[in-house]
């Protein structure tokens, strides 16, 4: 087995960055200055296929947007950390308060504010699109972008290093 699939097979807690990682990095502003985002459909059915397979997911992201409370309440992502530029912070608080070690965590994420929390998870990912000082430090790199499939790759790479994969689509193919 592939080094990133013995990490991916620890993972009890996915926790996902928005701009670049959810969405593709794009930020468009409304008439009124509201801030839109795209999601896409395929990432959210990952999440929850996650979620299904008992993998807690959660979301840290330095920008503050209602969309993404939105979007997280939509998933049923309950751990969302906003507005937080110390991600690694913001992680430490969110694995003590879930009592999961860093090594059973998987981050996905494209930007150098990310590394601190990429150097300390057990599996860490980022994207094509990425910044390369992130690419080149981390545990895989999708083969699709951020907000174009990126997080439903990872969640099926999970779901497939710890056998879950076939139970998650069972349903589906009855």
């Amino acid at each position: 087995m592939s080094d990133y699939l013995l990490k991916a097979a620890q993972v009890r807690l996915m926790i996902f960055d928005v701009d670049g990682i959810l969405t593709d990095g794009s930020l468009h502003f409304g008439p009124e200055g509201e801030a839109l985002k795209t999601f896409n459909v395929l990432d959210g059915q990952g999440i929850r296929l996650l979620q299904d397979a008992g993998i807690a997911t959660a979301i840290i992201s330095a920008r503050q947007s209602a969309i993404v409370s939105k979007r997280a309440a939509d998933l049923g992502i309950t751990h969302v950390r906003q507005g937080i530029h110390d991600k690694q912070s913001a992680f430490l608080s969110l694995i003590a308060e879930l009592d999961i070690p860093a090594a059973a965590c998987g981050f996905i994420g494209d930007d150098v504010i990310d590394l601190p929390v990429l150097n300390r998870v057990g599996f860490s990912v980022s994207v094509p699109n990425g910044h390369a000082e992130v690419r080149q430090r981390v545990d895989f790199v999708t083969t699709v972008g951020g907000g174009k499939g990126a997080v439903r790759e990872i969640c099926d790479i999970i779901l497939r290093a710890q056998d879950k994969y076939d139970q998650a689509l069972a349903r589906y193919l009855s």
